[in-house]
């Protein structure tokens, strides 16, 4: 079994969702492992990690839509409130989210499904420059 370790960086351009599909699958590619599993994380507490529908962008704006409504800005009982009302509600959608993905690939190829894309989902209003963490398992 060999391992691989990788990191590349994602700008956001502030809340939403950004495709790092292609930066996962080259790091796949460049550990030269053919089989075996690939693990994304995201070294942030206020942005996460999921894997959504990559074909119609209206299901990721309503999953984003629906985190806005369970988790909404100034809150009254939020007392972590020093670097803006979006602070806090991104700490816990990150929370109820996941910091890291696991994908597994064979023959050097992510088997994500038809309609899956690996994003980095920025909670943050701002612009941020994000790092992630790929570690890359197999033979």
């Amino acid at each position: 079994m060999a391992v691989h370790q990788s990191t590349f960086t994602v700008r956001t351009r502030g809340q939403g969702t950004h495709d790092i599909t292609d930066a996962v699958a080259r790091a796949v590619e460049e550990s030269k492992l053919r089989c075996g599993l690939v693990t994304v994380f995201g070294q942030h507490t206020s942005c996460s990690l999921v894997i959504m529908e990559n074909a119609d962008p209206g299901a990721r704006r309503d999953l984003e839509a629906w985190l806005d409504r369970l988790v909404p800005e100034n809150d009254p009982h939020f007392e972590h409130t020093l670097e803006g009302p979006d602070d806090m509600p991104s700490h816990i959608k990150m929370a109820l989210t996941r910091t890291s993905e696991t994908i597994p690939f064979n023959d050097g190829r992510l088997l994500l499904g038809t309609w899956q894309g690996i994003y980095l989902w920025e909670h943050r209003r701002a612009a941020h420059s994000r790092h992630m963490v790929v570690t890359v398992v197999g033979e």
